[in-house]
């Protein structure tokens, strides 16, 4: 078993999650406004649809690739009022009083709707085929144990960036006061529903 393999899956999850995109706002929102387990799950969310669409490419699933970009603007479109939805949610919500109930709020919903965002966005499986045959790592669909460490490899990278930011960020959780989470929360919500703007109107070009 070539542990080559599993070392630049992780380097290719990280580096495709690591730009900041509505999904990394909506981490660092809930780990300041629900905790680090509310932000932490949220990435993961988004590692387990990095990691789907990462095997899409490793495994060389032509067909599936092909159906999801023909499908790519009504996902777009799905994705984009989406956005616009958490980010009129997150605008309007108001500061939990106490971090227990922030912290077992909802988690669930957390984990599904970044998984659910990221995977509206087919595109994503472009990254992924362009970095894999920049790699010579293309072709290995034949070899199940190659692709396997590489899905691997992306999920954990992906998760690892995900560990990194909320962790990070929840450590000035002690630092926003119900104030602050109130503005917070108004400007996480304005960006989040500019991003669902910009796919909306870029459906429209």
């Amino acid at each position: 078993m070539d542990i080559t393999f599993l070392v630049k899956g992780l380097i290719i999850g990280f580096s495709i999650a690591a730009p900041v995109g509505p999904i990394g706002i909506l981490c660092i929102r809930r780990s300041l406004a629900q905790g680090r387990l509310a932000g932490l799950l949220s990435g993961l969310g988004a590692a387990t649809a990095d990691a789907l669409y990462g095997s899409i490419a490793g495994f060389g699933l032509t067909y599936v690739s092909n159906l999801l970009l023909r499908q790519q603007n009504w996902l777009s479109l799905i994705g984009g009022i989406f956005l616009c939805y958490l980010g009129i949610k997150t605008w309007l919500s108001r500061p939990v009083e106490r971090a227990a109930t922030a912290e077992n709020k909802n988690l669930r919903g957390a984990y599904v709707s970044t998984f659910f965002l990221t995977l509206t966005n087919p595109a994503t499986i472009l990254s992924f085929a362009a970095i894999f045959a920049g790699l010579g790592l293309a072709n290995t669909g034949a070899d199940y144990l190659t692709a396997s460490m590489l899905v691997l490899g992306v999920f954990s990278g992906s998760a690892l960036w995900w560990l990194t930011l909320s962790g990070g960020v929840s450590l000035f959780r002690s630092k926003f006061t119900p104030h602050r989470l109130r503005w917070l929360n108004g400007l996480a919500g304005l960006v989040i529903t500019g991003f669902g703007l910009l796919v909306l109107m870029s459906l429209l070009k």
